[in-house]
């Protein structure tokens, strides 16, 4: 396959819709549904929003992502940038945005400029050239285990509350076997589908109490009741104010988007077959195309935040597929579910997400991470990365190994021989200055109370 850039690349023609193209499409639409859900969750809820706000403005992200972005860019225009999807580490910052008087509008509009700067500019490429495979094995490693470990604790606290704790005893256990038996297989690409399926089938058998309750329909499509006083949000439209706000989150947004989409591109690279080139993730053009993406969400009256959207590569790379089938097909999935309604409440069940997420995300993450801390060189930085990772934050975490490495006090020194002056400190340690500056003007760093004095009552 040889993608055409910004021209327009037609399904049969151009490219292939294979039957595994499901697998990634059917994760990405359960993972989109999560993520958004809890996205605008985390806004309405300190906003004092109802869950029926929450619903309706997740399936019109979801039609917006789907018609706009995904099916036209990823699967049309420009088949090498990775679907826009959701910028999932930001969740847990969310309430502090609100409380320090951000506004969903004002930081959306942020971080796409930010982020569209930076991906015109090539500074995600340059970013990842500077990452080795020592610090992007070590950051795969922590964003595995933390995940696979926090998505055990979601589904058991799930099942405690109705005294049923051994039901996700029984889900994780058999999981557990399932995804052994799909290696030994070699068809670890149908761990999505029938984790899910098996997640279901044993927490339903078991007891489990589920219901459908959200009802087929469109949700409202008109930008002016989002927006509005006393209507959707009920924010209004954002003031000065509001985005000075949210700018150090906005600038923190997109820095973290470096690790993110470097992630991905790397697991596609562990994947594919050493001739694939031309299929890989663009990491620019993402970065481009995911900025856009948020700008015209976000004006649109949508909550999302973006990203590269990793519930779709991760096991689009376990599959050996590139982007563009795939891409089309989770268009048209999440566009069925946003409409008809009742998929949603499926795909947000505990036992099939968490097992989603775990087979689908975080131990392929987990894997690829081993891969690539193989030999002692690497495994010094990971073993760094993970360790300040677990400090902070993986921003910070990414950004003081980097400088650590490509200065070669860790890591491999002869990688360090072949970079520039500019290369090996100046930007990396520019680089960490600034995201430094801004986690401490926000109280980012434990047990250090906030730079600015407005955030120092919200912690």
């Amino acid at each position: 396959m040889s993608p055409k850039r910004w021209k327009p690349n037609l399904p049969f023609r151009d490219y292939r819709i294979e039957y595994e193209d499901w697998v990634p499409a059917m994760a990405a639409t359960i993972g989109k549904i999560v993520m958004v859900a809890a996205i605008v969750a985390a806004f309405a809820a300190p906003l004092g929003l109802s869950n029926a706000f929450v619903i309706e403005n997740a399936r019109f992200e979801m039609i917006i992502a789907a018609v706009l972005f995904v099916v036209l860019f990823s699967g049309f225009f420009n088949p090498r940038a990775n679907l826009a999807g959701t910028h999932g580490p930001l969740i847990p910052l969310i309430p502090l945005i609100v409380a320090s008087g951000g506004h969903p509008m004002a930081l959306g509009l942020m971080v796409g400029l930010l982020g569209f700067t930076l991906g015109i500019f090539r500074g995600g490429s340059l970013l990842a050239r500077l990452t080795s495979d020592g610090v992007c094995g070590g950051l795969l490693l922590f964003l595995g285990f933390v995940g696979v470990t926090s998505q055990i604790k979601n589904l058991f606290a799930w099942a405690n509350g109705f005294d049923m704790g051994y039901i996700a005893f029984v889900v994780i256990f058999a999981t557990i076997i399932m995804y052994a038996y799909l290696e030994h297989l070699g068809k670890r690409w149908l761990a999505i589908p029938l984790g899910s399926a098996l997640a279901a089938i044993i927490a339903f058998v078991l007891g489990a109490p589920f219901e459908f309750t959200t009802e087929p329909g469109i949700p409202n499509m008109n930008p002016a009741y989002w927006w509005g006083e006393d209507t959707g949000w009920q924010l209004g439209l954002p003031k000065l104010e509001h985005f000075i706000a949210v700018a150090p989150f906005a600038v923190l947004a997109v820095a973290m988007w470096s690790p993110d989409f470097l992630g991905h591109r790397i697991f596609q690279q562990l994947n594919y077959p050493k001739n694939a080139k031309n299929v890989l993730m663009n990491i620019d053009d993402t970065m481009c195309i995911a900025s856009a993406r948020q700008v015209v969400g976000t004006a649109l009256g949508g909550g999302n935040l973006a990203s590269s959207w990793g519930t779709y590569m991760v096991p689009a790379s376990i599959a050996k597929r590139p982007i563009p089938g795939g891409a089309i097909l989770t268009g048209l999935l999440c566009v069925v579910a946003a409409i008809w309604g009742y998929p949603m409440d499926l795909a947000i069940w505990p036992p099939v997400l968490s097992v989603a997420l775990i087979v689908g995300v975080f131990m392929p993450l987990l894997e690829a991470g081993m891969q690539m801390t193989r030999e002692g060189k690497t495994s010094q930085s990971a073993a760094i990365v993970i360790f300040t990772s677990a400090l902070v934050n993986p921003v910070f975490g990414w950004s003081l190994t980097v400088l650590l490495d490509n200065i070669g006090i860790i890591g491999d020194k002869e990688r360090c021989t072949h970079l520039s002056r500019t290369d090996r400190w100046i930007i990396p340690a520019i680089v960490f200055a600034v995201l430094s500056l801004v986690m401490a003007a926000i109280g980012m760093f434990p047990g250090i109370p906030a730079l600015m004095e407005s955030f120092r009552a919200l912690h």
